[in-house]
């Protein structure tokens, strides 16, 4: 029989997290939904009886309540699944002074682990990073423009910020595998979503909002295959911790930038700096 967990999956409104959701609760997991949209949010805990929280990660301090809510509520939190992500448009900064695609994909979620570190360290928890093949494709870290200020293009700033989350995913590793946590990051595919909902780019837009070319991408189930598989699966026996997946499988193409050690501690600790906290 299948151990229940106790699973927070960020960006489970719609799309992947939602699927994975619905397929982690059928499994008997104890489920619980973060989204954006309070509709939304609550539309998908109602459907699966589940628990759930609004956050808004343009909002850092909504990162800060959203981190103090989970930590009051559950004493345990086996995996945190940090999905919520999307490409966006024209640079914009958030209210907290970053450019938004830079803080959602990458410091929110940064933000959100490191402040519930105390109890995923306490639960022996397996973290889990939504990727994507963005990282390869179009990423690339300049530590002295993670902001994005200079040559900003939708696709550049995704890539980056995709690329970050692998990072975070290895120094997560480095820094707290010998403590009893494990991390993995993943790529889904290529997903019929409303992720790209909000770009500009014009050859993301054609690929995911037009009615024809969607027809050829995944679903958002098969997308969430390998969360679910991450999620329920003994790391070190099903998987290898701090490492990028793509098809339940060990990535064999990698941005050259992921395997840097040196390049994810900095990014970690300039990250810590970006958000006030102690790197």
């Amino acid at each position: 029989m299948r151990e229940q967990k106790t699973v927070v999956i960020t960006g489970a409104s719609g799309g992947i997290g939602a699927a994975a959701a619905r397929r982690l609760r059928a499994d008997g997991h104890e489920v619980v939904i973060v989204g954006r949209s309070p509709a939304k949010t609550r539309a998908i805990a109602a459907e699966l009886s589940a628990d759930h929280v609004v956050a808004d990660y343009t909002r850092l301090d909504d990162v800060r309540e959203l981190a103090a809510t989970l930590a009051s509520r559950y004493p345990r939190i086996d995996v945190l699944a940090n999905n919520a992500g999307g490409m966006f448009g024209a640079r914009v900064e958030t209210v907290d002074g970053f450019e938004q695609t830079f803080q959602v994909n990458h410091l929110a979620p940064f933000l959100l682990t490191n402040l519930l570190q105390d109890v995923l360290l306490a639960s022996g928890a397996t973290i889990i990073q939504t990727s994507s093949v963005a990282a390869r494709l179009f990423g690339s870290i300049d530590l002295s423009d993670l902001d994005n200020p200079r040559d900003h293009t939708p696709t550049k700033a995704y890539g980056a910020a995709k690329l970050a989350n692998i990072l975070f995913t290895r120094e997560l590793h480095n820094r707290f595998h010998p403590l009893g946590l494990n991390a993995a990051a993943f790529h889904p595919g290529v997903i019929a979503s409303a992720f790209a909902a909000d770009t500009s780019s014009r050859a993301m837009g054609f690929l995911y909002n037009n009615s024809f070319t969607r027809r050829f991408l995944g679903t958002p189930a098969s997308g969430a295959d390998q969360l679910v598989w991450l999620a329920e699966t003994t790391p070190g026996e099903a998987w290898v911790p701090g490492l990028y997946y793509e098809k339940r499988s060990i990535a064999a193409r990698v941005n050259p930038q992921s395997t840097r050690d040196d390049l994810a501690r900095e990014l970690w600790e300039r990250s810590a700096a970006m958000t006030g906290l102690r790197s």
